[in-house]
This record gives C-alpha cells, structure tokens and sequence, in this order.
C-alpha cells in the first residue's frame, strides 16, 4: 500500500465530536491517553514509550509507518485513540487490522465515541478487502467485554495469547543465537 493508501475523509458524529486519522501534531494527546489506558489497566508505571517512539512507527522520517492511529476529538480536545496494525492471515492470504489499543478519556464515554473509532476501523477493513479486525481485552474487564458483544464480536476462545518480553525474550534471542 502507498502511504496514502489508508487514508480516509474525516467523518462528523451526530454526538458532538469527531473521527479522523492522527497526525503528528496529535502525539502528546495519544501518550496522555495511552498514560490513562495504563492507570486503567491497573499498570500505571508500565508505558515506557515516548512521543519520539510514536512518531518513529507511524510518521517516519523515511520509509512507509507500520503502525497508524484514529482521533475522536470534541470540542478541539482529543478524547479518544485507536491505535493500530496491518495483520496477516496465512488462512485467508489478506491481510486485516490489529487494534493494539482503544481508549476513550472516562469523563466522554458512553456518548459514541468508542463505537465510531472501531467503526471507522470496520470501514476500512471493509473499503480494503481486510478479512479480520482483531484486538484483546482484559478478563476482568467486563465494561469493554459487554460493548465489544453488544457489537457483534465474539470471543476467540479457543485461542490463547502468549508473550515472549523483556529478559525472557532476551535470553532466548540470545539461546538461539548458539
């Protein structure tokens, strides 16, 4: 895809805010919502990334970004992000999106919000021919659990998620080296 490929005309919602695609001006909002999204996770220490790291992936300086965001702003404050991934489907040989993350500032939910990022999100996958928009939540987050359903998503139970970081990643990049 070019760089522009992903790109989409802003969309108004009728609940007073709206959806567009991040910019690079946009940076410092998406780290204080990526910052609430960790308080509320109950990990309030574990962002380590920074503006520069952000801007690394999805405004680089040279080369295509790999990774891409959506605004929801109201009033000129941005209130939620949705920030994202190509994936691929060895299955279906296309590709889809992976949500990393969705997060709407608590003092704005329930008014759309939420519900426009993902369904811009939709939009693209379907404008694209994208097979799958996919992302994890939480067990015991049973708020996002009920709006994910009341959507028409479901649960891939019989999938499991692993994760290889920090020292135990590093150790067995460094076993394989041998």
């Amino acid at each position: 895809m070019t760089d522009s490929a992903h790109l989409m005309t802003d969309t108004t919602s009728t609940a007073g805010f709206r959806v567009r695609e991040a910019t690079r001006d946009d940076l410092p909002d998406i780290l204080r919502l990526v910052h609430a999204l960790a308080v509320y996770e109950k990990e309030p220490d574990a962002v380590e990334a920074t503006e520069d790291d952000f801007a690394a992936v999805m405004f680089p300086a040279d080369g295509k970004p790999n990774t891409y965001g959506y605004v929801a702003e109201a009033d000129g404050e941005i209130i939620g992000i949705a920030i994202w991934f190509y994936s691929f489907s060895t299955w279906t040989g296309k590709n889809g999106i992976w949500l990393e993350d969705l997060f709407v500032d608590p003092a704005h939910r329930g008014a759309g919000a939420g519900k426009a990022l993902l369904g811009r999100l939709a939009q693209h996958c379907q404008d694209r021919g994208l097979t799958r928009l996919e992302w994890c939540v939480l067990r015991w987050n049973e708020p996002s659990i009920g709006f994910y359903r009341s959507l028409g998503a479901q649960a891939q139970e019989e999938w499991e998620t692993y994760r290889l970081d920090g020292q135990a990643l590093e150790s067995f990049a460094d076993d394989s080296r041998a």
